[in-house]
């Protein structure tokens, strides 16, 4: 088996592969689809397991930062499972990382993909984080009940000083890399931002990207909010028509807004019917100092 970068000739035996990865969950694998796009553009590194007649895996490896790389669209041929494919295909990920000076690598599984959960813990990556989505409708006639401001340091200090920073180990969805999560800077608090600052700091969001989904052959534009954090109920009900009205601004038909999986932030969300996803998502992160000098 031979470890190679992923070529554009590949597509078709990915494909065949990657059509069906969860059929119990209808399939809807996005690999296939957008395969030739995926693998194009610098910063990021697609490995496969090529047998010689068949490809046995695949991985993608993207530079987030100076110091932070992703791992995503790991997939195993099922012909080959239990060969060791998914190690040779992380280890291959985590060395590209080292070389471009990465300290950490990390990568996101559904909560329900058990085989996902335990490769990812066999090859290194350690439990870190777990977050579900949010949903509240764009609303152009939503109101806050308490002061929001679109003030950068403001959304900073509310960030910094919250339970949410902490729950989520500092990290929010990434701006340019969708599905993926790196550390929050002020860069990323100046767009879309809003405070809830009534009587001290008591919430933040921002919005990390918008950008179009197609559904039932109808195109959906998505308002992204990297992470959505707030003190209280009101803060909360506050937070959620800042947002539901920024959404409505942007022409927006559905929103997805990063919380913490905890029984109070999520209880909170449904308390104020600001629509949630059914399941969470977990975050694993593998540390590359340590096999920096061996591996």
């Amino acid at each position: 088996m031979e470890l190679r970068d992923a070529r554009l000739e590949d597509h078709e035996a990915v494909a065949a592969f990657t059509r069906e990865t969860w059929p119990e969950r209808d399939g809807g694998d996005y690999i296939p689809e957008i395969y030739p796009e995926w693998i194009e553009g610098e910063d990021k590194r697609t490995l496969v397991v090529d047998t010689g007649e068949e490809i046995a895996g695949i991985v993608q490896c993207v530079l987030l930062s100076e110091d932070e790389a992703w791992c995503q669209g790991m997939r195993v041929n099922p012909a080959f499972r239990g060969t060791d494919v998914s190690k040779r295909l992380s280890y291959g990920a985590f060395d590209w990382a080292r070389e471009q000076d990465a300290l950490v690598a990390r990568n996101m599984v559904f909560s329900w993909n058990t085989a996902g959960l335990g490769q990812s813990r066999s090859v290194g990556f350690e439990p870190t984080t777990e977050f579900r989505f949010a949903h509240p409708d764009p609303d152009p006639e939503a109101e806050p009940e308490l002061d929001v401001v679109s003030e950068s340091a403001a959304a900073w200090r509310a960030w910094t000083e919250s339970e949410t920073r902490t729950r989520l180990r500092g990290l929010t969805l990434d701006m340019d890399e969708s599905w993926a999560m790196s550390d929050l800077d002020r860069a990323a608090s100046k767009t879309g931002v809003f405070a809830v600052i009534d009587d001290g700091f008591r919430g933040m969001a921002y919005r990390s990207r918008e950008y179009t989904r197609k559904r039932e052959g109808e195109s959906e534009c998505w308002a992204e909010y990297g992470v959505g954090s707030w003190t209280d109920l009101p803060a909360a009900r506050a937070l959620f028509a800042a947002i539901s009205r920024d959404a409505a601004e942007v022409n927006a038909d559905r929103t997805r807004v990063l919380i913490p999986e905890t029984a109070r932030t999520v209880s909170d969300a449904a308390y104020v019917r600001a629509g949630i996803s059914d399941e969470p998502d977990f975050v694993l992160s593998a540390d590359l100092t340590a096999d920096r000098t061996h591996h």
